[in-house]
């Protein structure tokens, strides 16, 4: 499965014009914020977005503010919008905040290498979130890869999230690549909150001896949004294993397509469970696949759709809840 080419040259009408940010300086010395960036960081960062330590806040297509700790550099790129971010191998319980924000029209596309020494452990927070008033497409296109040594523990969280009145195209379109040194466990946990119009995800990951993957997916579509999730995972290395579990909610007339890939290159283990929940004229696709080209590759998998278990719905509504409530319980604990 080929990545989309993220790499074009975008017309430059569809950019996001780089104005000056009204963000102002805070008499602290950390960048002030306004509401809605402020409102939408609640929703996507999940660890809490502080301008402490190693964070790079993108706003609108720019850098608003920055920091690094003493062992997690981050640095602006020369040749195309993005940042490098070197994280120590001697960088231990540490976190990284590089979440976006897009409150105006246009399109941005940003390119965000990390690169993780040997014996590294750090939890990595991104996410964007999307406030649009506008009649115009709003779009984000984020490309990471990572590029991780050996013995590291790396954990990766990306919340995307929509919101607003304007009648524009909110839309999310993540690439991201990742590299597993030997002997290092990547955690790769990705959630679709609400309100993105469209999606189009693409993963690749490929995993070195020892290597271990987990990776938790939840979304959830409305209204007639769609969103499409592609992964393949390369189980290359000797006794590399992954973990892939995929939870979903459809509702409205949205349309989701989920399609994980493991291919298994020598003695491995993999695992892939795709489980959704469908409601009123959603449609929904799961094709999990799996590809040994091993004798030793032991990959399984599995795939459930189905709609809200009707006992489950009586009993909350025993105590009192109505039937939107009791939906919501039962949404709320499928995708937790």
């Amino acid at each position: 499965m080929a990545l989309k080419d993220m790499n074009a040259e975008k017309n430059p009408e569809e950019q996001i014009t780089q104005k000056e940010n009204t963000q102002k300086e805070a008499p602290h010395g950390k960048t002030e914020l306004d509401r809605v960036t402020e409102d939408v960081l609640n929703v996507i960062d999940s660890y809490g977005f502080k301008q402490e330590g190693a964070y790079n806040l993108r706003l609108n297509g720019m850098a608003v503010c920055h920091g690094d700790s003493r062992h997690i550099k981050i640095v602006k790129k020369e040749d195309r919008p993005g940042i490098d971010i070197h994280i120590s191998g001697e960088a231990k319980e540490e976190q990284v905040h590089i979440p976006v924000v897009m409150s105006r029209e246009g399109v941005d596309v940003v390119y965000n290498d990390f690169y993780i020494e040997d014996g590294a452990d750090v939890t990595i927070i991104a996410g964007c979130g999307i406030h649009g008033e506008g009649c115009s497409e709003t779009r984000h296109d984020g490309i990471h890869s990572f590029h991780v040594g050996k013995g590291c523990n790396v954990k990766y969280v990306e919340n995307h999230y929509a919101e607003g009145n304007g009648t524009g195209q909110k839309v999310l379109n993540p690439v991201t690549k990742i590299y597993v040194g030997e002997d290092s466990t990547f955690t790769l946990e990705t959630t679709q909150i609400k309100g993105v119009d469209a999606t189009e995800r693409e993963n690749y990951i490929e995993l070195a001896d020892n290597a271990k993957l987990f990776v938790t997916e939840k979304l959830m579509t409305d209204d007639s949004q769609s969103a499409v999730s592609n992964m393949d995972v390369e189980l290359n290395g000797e006794n590399s294993s992954a973990r892939i579990v995929s939870r979903s909610v459809g509702k409205g007339t949205s349309r989701q397509v989920f399609h994980p890939r493991a291919i298994g290159s020598s003695r491995c283990h993999a695992h892939i469970q795709c489980d959704s929940i469908i409601m009123d004229q959603a449609e929904i696709s799961s094709i999990p696949e799996i590809d040994a080209k091993h004798v030793d590759a032991q990959i399984i998998h599995e795939a459930a759709i189905g709609r809200i278990n009707d006992e489950q719905l009586v009993k909350l509504r025993t105590f009192g809840l109505s039937e939107e409530e009791a939906e919501a319980v039962i949404i709320e604990s499928f995708l937790k």
